[in-house]
């Protein structure tokens, strides 16, 4: 029997699932291989596709007739996931779940809270994005057991992808719904990570065609988020080597900004017309467009437009639809707004926010890409000087090499106008045209190069250096006289360092506080993508817009006796194999409490 590694993308509008042997027969010459997966994409039609759409639809019973949601290894599922669900969410957006990865990196709301759908009527029930993210997880893992029956998916290794800018919260709530679906041993990787395996993978030259001080950067814009990595071409031992030297920002901006910023040129062209549309078939008209847009884009395609239609708000079903057309010439005006030709001394613009708002998704208040690419270049060139070997006059981080990942990317428009928009950045600073790093599938890139990695791990591939994507402090109250309307200073101390690498610790022995037990008390931490060197045990004081405060957190540490004492304590850092980061008190007598994040976080009053 042969033992697999299984790659999974949890994607937020597609997933998928890739896999490798590491022992059997083939396993030294196998390939990655992609999972048909098994879905349902009509009322009473099961077939196989290569990808799952992450959407959830919660049925009610006059929806389907008996038997027809019936999968091979469930005759009546509580839900319907992937195409369907995605195609009956177009005409019942109340019912509909979709983009839950997003709403799992939402600080702002209780995630482990039922949720969603965000928009449903009284009446519908609700999940929390946890629960949806372990439904989309228990169908790649039952499409695996009815293919592999004789290799049990609870058997393997499993790695399930993560954006790179995902918080530590995000991290661990991801790991709970891959618990929650039944996954024994389960790894995070980071999707960039992931699409660069997948690259290596397929080029296994690929120290021809790169070489040392090369600067590789890895766009990926999926459905809900955008996300940028470098990785240098460094020389270790005198062979290539890979290092990971800087990830960004989490920009909450991908293909749901993109489609609906196409449903509201649809809806102002019906405006135009006398047909005016509340928020429900915006919803509706969003989904619509999502399908509409998909389908322009799909390989050998030539249609110049797609119809959309929604339901209007009269009793007929028919008579009561509103027929619009998506154009393909929309496709450009619309990617013109999120793609502009900035200079790179261009930031994102940061508007104004209204002090009330609608509790919904924090979606990056700037929609251009370029610009949020500009200040990352910026930044990180800032912040790296040791490992930034191609900096510009101006400063600006000059990548050799560009790797694309994501589904907005599949469309050749949007990769060339990244291209031209680097390339003009790139002859500023005196650097020649930038390569792009070909040949990949983009839309099953992240499970295949997780799938690589896994193998990696065994001896069988390259992997890239890394560690932990930010600096990370916790919150140190100053001791000083009370003074009425004024709370103590906060320092913040260095617990991690940008880069530290998975399955390390650290102990920070120089420095002593004292430590509430016996009582709840609240932990403030912060993390830093800017700050690159401040080396565990660092004291700053005055950090500004640098750090940027996560979730605090209130727990009862115990003590050895009911009454609240203060202990003093020195702090160990471990960051364990899943790239989670725990902090250990350590008093003198031997006693040891972890700091860890409550995956059911409390929201910010």
């Amino acid at each position: 029997m042969s033992h697999y590694v299984i790659g999974i993308d949890l994607g937020t509008t597609n997933s998928a699932l890739a896999y490798k042997a590491i022992n059997g027969g083939d396993s030294e010459t196998s390939a990655v291989e992609r999972l048909v997966i098994p879905q349902l994409v009509n009322a009473g039609e099961v077939a196989e596709e290569n990808l799952l759409p992450s959407f959830l639809y919660i049925p009610v019973e006059k929806d389907f007739a008996a038997g027809t949601t019936s999968l091979p290894w469930n005759g009546n599922p509580q839900y319907v996931v992937g195409r369907l669900a995605q195609k009956r969410g177009v005409e019942n957006a109340g019912r509909l779940v979709s983009s839950a990865k997003s709403w799992l990196s939402h600080a702002g709301v209780d995630r482990s809270g039922a949720i969603l759908p965000n928009h449903a009527p009284e009446g519908v029930p609700r999940l929390s994005p946890v629960a949806a993210s372990a439904e989309y997880l228990k169908h790649l893992r039952a499409a695996w057991d009815a293919q592999f029956p004789e290799s049990p998916f609870t058997e393997q290794e499993v790695l399930v992808t993560v954006p790179a800018s995902f918080d530590a919260v995000a991290r661990e709530l991801t790991l709970q719904a891959a618990e929650d679906a039944g996954y024994r041993q389960v790894t995070l990787l980071e999707e960039p990570q992931a699409a660069f395996y997948a690259w290596i993978e397929r080029h296994p030259d690929w120290r021809e065609r790169v070489q040392v001080g090369n600067l590789i950067l890895v766009v990926d814009v999926g459905g809900g988020t955008t996300d940028f990595t470098l990785i240098a071409v460094t020389e270790e031992r005198g062979e290539l080597a890979l290092e990971r030297v800087a990830v960004g920002e989490h920009i909450l901006l991908g293909g749901d900004n993109i489609d609906l910023a196409l449903a509201r040129l649809v809806a102002d062209r019906l405006a135009e017309k006398g047909t005016r549309i509340d928020g429900m078939q915006l919803q509706m008209l969003w989904a619509n467009c999502r399908a509409a847009k998909e389908k322009l884009l799909e390989a050998g395609s030539t249609a110049k437009e797609q119809p959309v239609t929604i339901l209007g708000k009269g009793t007929g079903l028919v008579g009561g639809t509103i027929k619009a057309a998506l154009r393909r010439e929309d496709l450009d005006t619309v990617m013109q707004g999120f793609l502009p030709e900035t200079p790179s001394s261009e930031m994102p613009i940061r508007q104004k926010r209204s002090g009330l708002q609608e509790i919904g998704l924090p979606y990056a208040s700037d929609a251009a890409i370029t610009r949020h690419l500009a200040k990352f270049l910026r930044q990180q060139s800032a912040a790296s000087e040791q490992k930034m070997t191609r900096r510009g006059p101006s400063g600006l981080a000059c990548p050799t090499h560009v790797l694309f990942n994501g589904g907005v990317l599949h469309s050749p428009f949007v990769r060339e106008r990244l291209l031209r928009v680097l390339n003009g950045w790139l002859a500023e600073e005196g650097f020649g045209e930038i390569e792009p790093l070909t040949g990949e599938d983009l839309m099953q890139a992240v499970a295949r190069g997780s799938a690589y990695y896994g193998a990696a791990r065994h001896g069988k591939g390259v992997r890239i250096r890394g560690g932990i994507p930010r600096s990370y402090y916790v919150g140190i109250e100053t001791t000083m006289p009370a003074v009425p309307g004024m709370t103590a200073p906060l320092k913040a101390l260095t617990v991690a360092q940008f880069g530290m690498e998975e399955g390390t610790d650290v102990q920070i022995l120089n420095r002593e506080f004292g430590l509430l037990v016996g009582e709840p008390a609240e932990f403030r931490f912060f993390n830093s993508a800017v700050r690159k060197n401040d080396a565990p045990g660092t004291m700053i004081e005055d950090f500004g817009d640098e750090l940027e405060e996560m979730s605090p957190m209130e727990v009862h540490l115990s003590a050895d006796r009911d009454d609240r004492e203060i202990v003093r304590v020195s702090f160990e850092t471990v960051v364990t194999e899943i790239g989670m980061l725990q902090l250990w008190c350590v008093a003198r007598d031997g006693r040891r409490w972890k700091l860890e994040f409550n995956v059911r976080e409390r929201v910010a009053a």
